[in-house]
């Protein structure tokens, strides 16, 4: 299946153009409605009625600032912010491409074990630092409890998608993100127009997105940094009867609440989903889903969005996420999402 991709071009925004000029991958997925061909329809075989083609878009980073150098057993080998490191990849259960002398050039390697594993670090590695997107400064920070260090690369034609969902309207329409990690889609938002809600149950997290708006010189802007569980916020939201135009949802597969309260991603997804549509405004421009969970498909975001937009109009797109391995066309692909989009915005 054919793979395109165009060049990259800079906006006004500081992030690079999406539209058209991210690489996507587009899968034809057939689904078939079956009827009978009989008259009396008993004892005969279903035929085929119709088919319905879907697209399923892999969006693949170009995200200068992250190098994907080559991943394989397990592992993967990349580069952020000038920082070397290996980490574990569920996902990569091919062969490695690259030869050990390339991977122990490493400065950071994430060991895995204990309840969330370790770095070891060389005696060059920092443990912060900093990289850039467009026009935003980001902290990064290796953290003996996670084997993240403050962003996801992979998202980031998410972030152009959003960047150009630049807006000039007074007042500025709103925006919640729940489970919005270290706040790099909030500062996009932000920088583009929105009056942002940030919102999750991590305090260290909130922390770190108020220190990537603080570096990036943004103090200024419209965003409130909420410390709290993604549901039990938008159940007071509801009965504040506060609307947004937008909503963005990035949940883990599991979490724990500032309160004790435990998230399950196959359990909790769809109700909250539903409870967001009565967060909607009548001028709702988007819903942006991204579900990490390895046993879905972005058909499963597909009909989550569906369910929970019902007869609001619009369309829905949906696939995944993808880093390419550098020198190669091998992709490795790390996430679903899906996208409502309201009628005014195609």
């Amino acid at each position: 299946m054919p793979i395109v991709g165009k060049g990259n071009k800079t906006r006004n925004h500081g992030l690079p153009s999406c539209t058209g000029e991210q690489t996507i991958h587009r899968q034809r997925l057939m689904r078939a409605k079956k009827s009978l061909a009989s008259k009396s329809g008993l004892h005969s075989e279903p035929t085929m009625a119709h088919i319905d083609v879907v697209d399923i878009k892999v969006l693949v980073s170009d995200w200068e600032n992250h190098r994907l150098l080559d991943s394989g057993d397990g592992l993967k080998l990349e580069e952020i912010g000038g920082v070397r490191m290996v980490r574990s990849e569920p996902k990569a259960w091919w062969k490695k491409s690259l030869p050990p002398s390339e991977w122990s050039k490493a400065v950071a390697v994430h060991e895995e074990g204990g309840r969330e594993g370790r770095w070891k670090l060389n005696a060059h590695c920092p443990r912060d630092w900093e990289t850039h997107l467009g026009k935003l400064k980001l902290q990064l920070r290796f953290m003996d409890n996670s084997k993240q260090f403050g962003v996801f690369a992979e998202q980031s034609p998410h972030w152009k998608w959003l960047a150009e969902q630049k807006t000039t309207a007074t007042p500025r329409p709103r925006l919640l993100n729940l489970f919005g990690y270290t706040g790099v889609a909030s500062l996009v938002a932000a920088q583009a127009g929105w009056s942002v809600t940030h919102v999750d149950a991590s305090k260290p997290a909130v922390a770190w997105g108020r220190r990537n708006q603080e570096i990036s010189g943004m103090n200024q802007e419209p965003i409130r940094w909420i410390i709290e569980d993604a549901p039990t916020f938008v159940k007071r939201e509801i009965k504040r009867g506060n609307q947004y135009e937008a909503i963005l949802l990035d949940p883990p597969a599991f979490g724990r609440g500032p309160s004790g309260e435990f998230w399950k991603v196959e359990r909790d997804l769809a109700p909250l989903l539903r409870a967001c549509r009565e967060l909607l405004s009548t001028q709702a421009k988007f819903v942006l889903l991204t579900v990490y969970t390895i046993d879905a498909s972005s058909i499963l975001c597909h009909n989550l969005l569906e369910e929970s937009t019902q007869g609001l109009g619009g369309k829905i797109d949906i696939g995944e996420l993808a880093l390419r391995q550098e020198g190669s066309q091998r992709l490795l692909p790390l996430s679903l999402w899906g996208r409502w989009q309201g009628k005014s915005q195609g």
